[in-house]
């Protein structure tokens, strides 16, 4: 799909009819790929730069936006500098702050210089690393476009019509394969009835709120839904457009749209306005729970269910497995239960209560539909809102589950614990193992010394003694220790027998104690 400001469409004759791209634009096409790939080792600004060269070129610019967009999708940008930006940042500006803010190009030059000084480094390699993990400054390491410039040019009718979609009301197919539509209708979470005209079948596709008004907020969906009728033999879709407040007819078929061999980067797509909301709210909390979209069906007796969302545990920030082995993370599943008609309700109820026990299910119940008892009655923990999905009460259900995940964690730490790392923080090896720091007070760490608040290997700490000796700057010294995963550069070189002496703001040296 392509965002909405791309959207080309024709309203000629009080229609509805999106401009694809003809045979006449393969050439265009071709362009916008060779930029992309003639700028691999180069700077983001650069690309950009070359894309708004060839959009004042070109007669629609949102023609090479739509194309660009797509190939976007395929290419790597990384931070390149000769040295840590943010840590190039943090030494000019101590320097210019020791210095007085530079007004001359003399005075910046200075300061640049002093920072080189402390980064061990030169001038050149500060400045070119000083703002390098901006985005605009990001470098194109790698672009492995999945569509030729022909394949590109089918790929961008499809999200052009499906970017139309977006302001659906209603949809009707006709398809060679209604039951595949059925099905996609269903996963979708939109409703569907089958009209007969003569011999021919038609799928109405709308959302629930169209039962009591005209709504877009299924747009999404009939846009995803697109792909699926796009997938089948011979097909011919019309939908009602809400553009703008007039109703105007899209009538799309197989000549129009089709679908490209490789399967497209999908922008993620929500089945109704509160579940958007509440994931968009969510994951703008710094938790140790990872939220998942439409996760794996579940079994419920003869039938399957798809939750809206998943949540995955991973304590510390952890990705794939937890620290104690390969086990995959602890999982619970949320469904919202918002739409209200009574077959609805039983169809939901019947399913709670199929899901099998072992699995760990919360239901967020709208206040209308006064079942959240019948809901806990299957055993599963619920959540009642109206309107909106309150992350609080969500939040609590999780913390509920992370206090017992992290009470069995504590119960299951072993008399001692031999790190793999010769350095690790006590922080972090908590996170690692679901615990509260202080759980660790207990255990042992029979090859490591607690220096500070982190772990260290002995043959570590001889190996850094012989690197340290006195009279190295303080910023040499941090470089040391950083290289080998330690931050708490105090507590190691007090314990190596140094102490620091200040010179100013200009930094400081290694000293021996006593």
């Amino acid at each position: 799909m392509l965002t909405k400001d791309l959207l080309r469409v024709s309203r000629a004759g009080g229609g509805y009819r999106p401009r694809f791209a003809g045979r006449e634009s393969r050439p265009l096409a071709a362009r916008v790929v060779g930029v992309f790939q003639g700028h691999v080792g180069e700077p983001r600004h650069r690309l950009d730069d070359a894309l708004a060269s060839l959009e004042a070129e070109a007669d629609d610019f949102k023609l090479v936006r739509g194309f660009a967009a797509l190939l976007d999708r395929e290419a790597t940008f990384e931070v390149s500098a000769p040295l840590p930006p943010r840590r190039v940042r943090r030494a000019a500006f101590e320097e210019a702050e020791r210095a007085g803010v530079p007004t001359t190009p003399e005075e910046r030059t200075a300061v640049l210089d002093a920072a080189a000084d402390r980064l061990g480094s030169d001038a050149a390699a500060v400045e070119s690393s000083l703002y390098a993990d901006r985005e605009v400054n990001e470098v194109l390491t790698a672009f492995d476009a999945r569509w030729s410039p022909d394949e590109l040019l089918e790929q961008y009718d499809l999200s052009l019509a499906q970017t139309a979609l977006f302001d659906a009301v209603e949809v009707r197919v006709r398809s060679s394969d209604p039951k595949r539509l059925v099905s996609a209708v269903k996963r979708l979470g939109l409703m569907y009835e089958i009209r007969r005209d003569g011999e021919a079948r038609e799928l109405v596709v709308t959302g629930p709120d169209a039962l009591f008004r005209r709504t877009r907020r299924y747009g999404t969906a009939f846009a995803r839904l697109l792909r699926t009728v796009a997938g089948t033999a011979e097909w011919e879709l019309t939908a009602t457009i809400d553009d703008r407040g007039t109703e105007r007819e899209m009538t799309l078929t197989d000549a129009d749209v089709s679908v490209p061999d490789v399967e497209p980067v999908a922008e993620p797509t929500y089945d109704s306005g509160v579940e958007a909301d509440f994931a968009a709210r969510f994951e703008g909390l710094d938790l140790d729970w990872d939220l998942l979209r439409e996760p794996e069906p579940l079994a419920a007796g003869a039938r399957a269910m798809i939750p809206d969302f998943a949540f995955d545990y991973r304590p510390g920030g952890a990705s794939g497995s937890d620290a104690s082995g390969d086990d995959p993370p602890f999982r619970v599943f949320f469904e919202v239960m918002g739409f209200w008609t009574p077959e609805y309700v039983e169809k939901k109820l019947s399913q709670f209560s199929a899901v099998a026990d072992d699995v760990e299910l919360v239901v967020a119940v709208d206040d209308s539909l006064s079942v959240a008892e019948e809901v806990a009655a299957a055993d599963h923990r619920v959540v009642t809102y109206s309107g909106t999905v309150r992350v609080k009460d969500v939040v609590d259900v999780l913390r509920s589950y992370e206090a017992e995940l992290v009470a069995d964690a504590v119960a299951d730490l072993p008399a001692e614990l031999v790190p793999d790392a010769d350095a690790v923080s006590l922080a972090d090896l908590a996170d690692a193992r679901g615990v509260a720091e202080d759980a660790l007070d207990g255990v042992s760490f029979p090859e490591h010394e607690l220096v500070g608040r982190t772990l260290v290997r002995p043959a570590l700490l001889d190996a850094l003694a012989e690197e340290l000796e006195a009279g190295m700057s303080l910023s040499d010294a941090e470089g040391i220790l950083d290289e080998r995963g330690l931050s708490d550069a105090s507590a190691v070189l007090s314990r190596l027998g140094y102490r620091v002496e200040w010179e100013g703001l200009g930094g400081g040296t290694l000293r021996r104690k006593g």
